[in-house]
């Protein structure tokens, strides 16, 4: 399949954080003292320029507490059409414990997705945003009918 001329498009801080707005889950991303990384899914919500998920007590919230520097990714993809982006927003982690701020954040939609509780409210400033677009690659989808006979429709 032929690729694309395109090159790869860098976006902007502004157009990076608006993709963030459209998705709802992301990962996070922390190296520990042994240099392991360990990278979870969480679903989130923008609030401002800063991401804020919920946890509970475990690893992601010792990694916050013990103010490890802190990646946020989240992408989108057609792989259809072989179009997408990513965005990574690094910055500082703190956990939010005003419960005037918990309950705006939970106006926004941010809540756990799993019954289990998640009480601790952590938010990532965005003070490094950077992101990637991969063009449209038009033309060359290709649609296969499973149990059909080769020749038949």
């Amino acid at each position: 399949m032929p690729g694309t001329d395109e090159p790869i498009q860098v976006l902007d801080r502004q157009t990076c954080l608006a993709l963030l707005r459209g998705v709802p889950i992301g990962r996070v991303a922390w190296a520990d003292d042994d240099g392991r990384v360990t990278v979870l899914p969480v679903n989130f919500v923008m609030d401002g320029d800063t991401v804020v998920f919920r946890t509970a007590e475990g690893a992601k919230l010792a990694a916050v507490a013990r103010e490890r520097p802190m990646i946020f990714e989240a992408d989108d993809v057609e792989p259809a059409l072989k179009v997408g982006w990513s965005v990574l927003a690094e910055g500082p982690a703190t956990i939010i414990t005003d419960a005037d701020e918990q309950r705006w954040l939970e106006t926004l939609g941010l809540a756990p997705w799993v019954t289990d509780a998640r009480p601790y409210f952590v938010r990532i400033a965005a003070r490094h945003v950077t992101g990637r677009r991969l063009p449209l690659h038009p033309g060359g989808v290709h649609v296969e009918h499973m149990g059909e006979a080769e020749g038949q429709p």
